[in-house]
């Protein structure tokens, strides 16, 4: 009887810490994945901000190019036309797009069927990232 005993009190020692172990793992693992998920997000908006950066360039050095030859124009008195400025991006499309890539990434990450998850995470990304646009837009008029 005292055998028995013995027996039932080692099991449930060892399973207890079998128990333990595994819990600490499975933590540890959702806390990687959870920081491979903030580490995508974060290169996401840094490569958008990057694009950015670049447009803004590209558009002073147009502004610059634009000013020059209207300095030739006064100049030689002609009367060519300018290129039309571009239009800047308004907020609603700003958020669609970052909205849509961080969406996309996001859900391509989560799911276990990846094509799938990123297209469901890329138009919930672009819908909830135009809806904050929107709301930016209507601050700034």
């Amino acid at each position: 009887m005292k055998y028995i005993y013995v027996m039932l009190a080692s099991l449930m020692i060892i399973s207890c810490k079998k128990a333990e172990t595994a819990g600490v793992v499975d933590d540890s693992q959702a806390r990687l994945d959870s920081m491979k998920v903030e580490m995508v997000k974060q290169k996401a908006i840094d490569s958008m901000k990057i694009e950015m950066a670049k447009q803004e360039a590209e558009q002073a050095s147009k502004e610059k190019e634009k000013e020059v030859v209207i300095v030739k124009e006064t100049s030689q008195a002609a009367a060519t036309p300018a290129a039309p400025a571009k239009k800047k991006w308004s907020s609603t499309a700003k958020g669609a797009v970052i909205g849509a890539g961080v969406g996309a990434a996001t859900g391509a990450i989560i799911s276990k069927k990846k094509g799938q998850g990123a297209i469901i995470g890329g138009l919930a990304g672009a819908g909830v990232g135009a809806g904050t646009g929107a709301i930016i837009d209507g601050k700034k008029k």
